[in-house]
């Protein structure tokens, strides 16, 4: 197990996630109202608009590298839930996401994702709904019995389609050689969701969404100690790797 974990830079990659169908993130019902939504979307306490958790967004992607790589689903996370976690450094998963081991041997994550919040055209444009709900919109669905065929309403909460929300991510470089693989599987993933789904309900046609890189920056630890000048890197829809790679090193 390594003792050092240096920070040689930052990759920061920004851009926006465009609902193509409506999204359900959801938020606990504790203290719901008689007759309110029984399937709320989660909120900003403050504001009250609805985004995307970056916990919500970096578990869907490590499910969906998991599940690409055939990881062994080795940890029980409680509610019937197994994830992949070990105390392999190279492991490509587990280096991304980190890992705890339980054991003393924990990889912090060498990915950051922020919360990802509604742009202000979204907010301007949902502001007009007349849904009865803010921002938002109800979508009425059935569940039925297969004895009696009988139906059983659930009303669910959803960001309309055609919101956009805006998100970071963060990537640190601590080992030269790991940046192209880390980062082009990063982009992999990122393109492996958009032909999946984001938040609850994908399998009814819930949470289908265009990820869209808009900028991607380089900062060498010399830009936060000594003032160097940060890196835009031009990807133009090519290899996140190799183009970071190539401004990194050059």
């Amino acid at each position: 197990m390594e003792k050092k974990k240096p920070i040689k830079g930052k990759v920061i990659l920004s851009g926006e996630i465009v609902c193509k169908t409506g999204l359900h993130i959801g938020a606990s019902d504790t203290g719901l109202s008689i007759g309110g939504m029984d399937n709320p979307v989660i909120r900003d306490p403050l504001t009250k608009t609805p985004y995307i958790p970056g916990s919500s967004l970096k578990g869907k992607l490590r499910s969906l590298f998991e599940r690409a790589k055939d990881m062994e689903f080795n940890k029980y996370g409680g509610n019937n839930i197994y994830r992949h976690e070990c105390s392999n450094s190279e492991c490509p998963v587990c280096r991304l996401f980190g890992a705890s081991s339980g054991s003393g041997k924990n990889i912090p994550s060498r990915l950051q994702v922020r919360d990802a919040f509604l742009s202000e055209e979204s907010l301007s444009k949902l502001s007009e709904l007349d849904e009865g709900l803010p921002y938002t919109e109800w979508k009425a669905e059935n569940s039925l019995d297969r004895i009696t065929c009988a139906a059983n309403p659930r009303p669910i909460e959803r960001v309309p389609a055609g919101a956009t929300f805006e998100f970071e991510l963060v990537y640190t470089i601590e080992k030269d050689e790991d940046l192209k693989e880390d980062l082009n599987n990063l982009q992999a993933m990122l393109r492996l969701l958009e032909d999946d789904a984001l938040g609850g309900g994908g399998s009814r046609g819930n949470g289908r969404v265009e990820i869209k890189i808009k900028d991607v920056l380089v900062r060498k630890i010399g830009h936060y100690i000594e003032g160097e000048d940060e890196i835009k890197v031009d990807l133009d829809g090519g290899d996140l790797g190799a183009s970071v790679e190539k401004e990194y090193k050059g």
